[in-house]
């Protein structure tokens, strides 16, 4: 990331728009006020996506076959496939 640019709270109201463009390019812009640091504008990182935690479908009518990882003969044959 390349160095922040400082401005002062007038320039940062006139120029909004290009200031934000340059946050979308990834730099910071560091807002002043009497040559004092006061806010800073930095481009947001993207939120992880959310897990949900073993168990958290019990009890809302999903089911899981005792089954559901038996072999399945016909895969091979309507992949194409010999079977291993």
């Amino acid at each position: 990331m390349s160095t922040a640019a400082t401005v002062n709270i007038h320039h940062a109201k006139t120029h909004l728009s290009q200031l934000l463009e340059q946050v979308r390019q990834g730099q910071e812009v560091i807002i002043a006020k009497a040559g004092h640091p006061i806010a800073r504008l930095a481009p947001l990182q993207p939120e992880a996506g959310r897990i949900a935690p073993p168990g958290s479908l019990a009890g809302r009518g999903y089911a899981i076959s005792d089954d559901f990882d038996a072999p399945v003969d016909q895969l091979f044959d309507a992949l194409g496939a010999p079977a291993p």
